[in-house]
């Protein structure tokens, strides 16, 4: 085996490792990794909130065993194939052994240890945009047209990962008609490869189609719950933060397009990252929305320092974008990564802004890792004492409740659910319900339509975790009910009623 081989062998192992190493055992899954777990008992071509690849990768992971091992192993999977790519970008741009080390050293000491760390669509999404432009990129080479049908095969995963991979190709296709690559634009080839791609998403917009596009809704809501918050200066910042331990390296990258003359064929890469942080400052986008930007650039930015640094004295100074590298990112673990308590993230007495735009003891991201398990053993413990478990149902308020409680529950046949996308499509009603469990965040407190329905409403407990999220949310108990609930929630389910 070669002498890189075995080096880019023993950073993938790196990465894996890190990745099971830099969350703390106090911590649950994360909010939305729930969701996504359970989407794998309902496959579809599409969901309220992402498209259907996660949700097959979910059903992997439940054929595994739905162990925690394999939730954390898919993210970790994705940033060391990151990894990968990269370093053979560095290698198809004819780099060093050194530049592939120092794009290794980069991408796993920066923020995708954060990024890779939570089962959800970012780590493949990052991956995707990686991929699109390292086959654009082999296709600018070779003009080998078989090149761009990996293009449109690599977007193809993206798109049906997450849509945020549409900006990569916002940006691109503009980029590309500045340079004069342009005439790729009249080949009956590149409309084939157009093609590909639009044959391999099409399941997953006609799903969008035969479901009134629920996509726009997602986005709907985005904009007025989170991104409304979103400052386009905070977006900026987040740009540098991100990879600020290795920044040299992507400065690099962005100076090498324009005075390495071996890469101006690649220029346009410069200006396709220039239009698509363009379009997400327009729209207030999350700043790590642009994440898969990037990784591209470390190829670049380490093939040009190695030239710059690989004569006489100079090759000492290597050592000193890795240096760089390893000494900003330490400062970095204690904001980015949950390797301490709560309470001792409370105690430093930093502040964390989160979606809602205020103020927290700790990053939004931990508080969503707490008082998953607490919920759900205290709904086991009530569903335990009912006798006639058939006619129970349980319901709650968001996704996150009812995600983690089938996640954790030690009943096989408990089943949580809730009225909100996308659980309201899977909920059954189609038994006789007596009793309700009902988890309620701690901000609803109407309780007009259960003493409207049940006889007895009975609150049992609640989330005690002072650190979590979900702080506050109840446990009520419903029982007796003064009607047939279930053929009421069925016509109310009709009409789109639901509530």
């Amino acid at each position: 085996m070669k002498k890189a081989t075995l080096i880019l062998f023993a950073f993938i192992i790196t990465k894996f490792i890190l990745q099971y190493l830099v969350i703390h055992p106090i911590y649950d899954l994360q909010r939305d990794e729930y969701l996504h777990l359970d989407q794998a008992k309902h496959l579809a071509w599409g969901y309220h909130s992402i498209p259907p690849v996660t949700s097959w990768i979910s059903w992997l992971i439940l054929k595994l065993g739905n162990s925690y091992f394999w939730v954390k192993f898919f993210p970790a999977l994705f940033g060391a194939l990151t990894i990968l790519v990269v370093w053979k970008t560095v290698e198809t741009l004819k780099g060093s052994l050194y530049a592939c080390i120092l794009t290794a050293i980069a991408l796993t000491f920066s923020s995708l240890l954060r990024i890779n760390m939570l089962y959800q669509p970012n780590s493949l999404d990052i991956l995707s945009w990686t991929l699109v432009y390292f086959t654009f990129i082999k296709f600018i080479q070779t003009e080998k047209y078989k090149w761009l049908y990996f293009t449109a095969i690599c977007f193809a995963i993206g798109f049906l990962n997450k849509y945020n991979i549409v900006f990569c190709l916002l940006g691109l296709l503009p980029a590309v008609l500045l340079t004069t690559y342009r005439k790729v634009f009249t080949n009956p080839k590149f409309y084939l490869a157009l093609l590909i791609g639009i044959i391999l998403i099409s399941p997953n917009l006609i799903w969008q189609f035969q479901n009134d596009f629920p996509v726009f809704q997602h986005m709907k809501e985005l904009s007025e719950t989170q991104l409304v918050h979103v400052n386009r200066m905070d977006f900026v910042v987040d740009q540098v933060m991100f990879f600020l331990s290795s920044l040299l390296i992507i400065i690099a990258g962005f100076i090498s397009l324009f005075a390495y003359k071996p890469f101006k064929p690649y220029r346009f890469l410069f200006w396709a990252l220039s239009f698509t942080l363009a379009i997400f400052i327009y729209l207030k986008a999350k700043g790590y929305y642009a994440l898969g930007l990037y990784p591209i650039f470390f190829s670049f930015g380490a093939v040009y320092l190695s030239h710059l640094l690989q004569h006489g004295w100079k090759l000492y100074l290597r050592l000193i974008p890795i240096a760089i590298i390893l000494l900003l990112f330490i400062p970095l673990l204690d904001r980015a990564l949950p390797l301490k308590t709560p309470e001792e993230y409370f105690k430093s007495g930093r502040q964390h802004t989160w979606e809602d735009g205020k103020k927290h003891p700790i990053s939004q991201d931990f508080a969503d890792m707490l008082g998953w398990k607490e919920l759900a053993a205290k709904v086991d413990s009530l569903y335990n004492t009912i006798s006639d478990k058939k006619t129970v149902l349980i319901l709650c308020d968001n996704y996150g409740q009812a995600g983690a409680i089938n996640y954790y529950t030690k009943f096989k046949g408990l089943i949580a659910d809730s009225f909100t996308n996308d659980y309201i499509n899977w909920v059954k009603l189609d038994h006789k319900i007596e009793t309700v469990i009902r988890i309620k965040d701690v901000g609803n407190t109407d309780f007009t339509r259960d003493y409207a329905l049940f006889k007895n409403v009975i609150r049992i407990g609640e989330i005690d975790n002072k650190f979590a999220r979900e702080r506050g949310t109840q446990i009520i108990l419903l029982t007796e009910p003064k009607l047939d609930l279930a053929q009421l929630l069925r016509k109310e389910k009709a009409a789109g009623n639901l509530q």
